[in-house]
């Protein structure tokens, strides 16, 4: 059966050669009707996140920009995994099911990773100067109260940190993922009380 010039294999190798069964052709079917690739892979969920939150760790938040931030987010999950009006499901449970973050809380981590990443540049570096620059002055009437400086100073009063135990936490990489990882958690655990 083998040409002459080649070895035959030592080993059979166990190739299930089997036709798929009706079972595995429907999912097929559905995974690929709910626009989920065939490999369990969250790829299609993740993309519209991605393009949404590029440079999020700058923006300054406020409750409504949050909320239509997620509302898209969330109009994509459901549209991404086809679930429609008569079938709907809560918000939460389609976070977990697609194993996503809140918004809030994903541009939190963004932003502490960011500000980590940040800390760890020169102390003569631009936006390391900036992250920490106070400016003079009151503000003029009309001007926006939140800011992005202030959502950073309200986490940092939530984990009892200031700038200089920032400053030294970061230099420790695994004590700042630890940091970022246990804040996300922290603002779960605050808002269910």
């Amino acid at each position: 059966m083998n040409p002459p010039d080649i070895e035959a294999a030592q080993i059979d190798l166990p190739i299930d050669v089997n036709p798929p069964t009706m079972e595995e052709i429907k999912m097929a079917i559905r995974q690929i009707n709910s626009g989920k690739a065939a490999e369990p892979d969250n790829m299609p969920a993740e993309a519209p996140k991605s393009v949404l939150l590029y440079g999020a760790e700058t923006w300054r938040t406020t409750t409504t920009t949050i909320k239509k931030v997620q509302v898209f987010i969330n109009s994509c999950l459901r549209k991404i995994f086809n679930i429609h009006w008569p079938e709907t499901i809560s918000n939460s449970l389609l976070w977990e099911r697609t194993n996503q973050l809140p918004a809030e809380e994903e541009i939190r981590k963004r932003r502490w990773k960011w500000i980590g990443h940040t800390l760890h540049q020169s102390s003569n570096c631009i936006t390391r100067q900036a992250l920490t620059w106070n400016p003079e002055g009151k503000r003029k009437r009309g001007r926006p109260k939140s800011t992005l400086r202030r959502k950073i100073e309200a986490d940092m009063k939530s984990m009892n940190n200031n700038w200089k135990e920032l400053e030294r936490i970061v230099q420790d990489r695994v004590g700042w993922r630890m940091l970022v990882s246990g804040l996300s958690s922290f603002t779960r655990s605050n808002r269910r009380k």
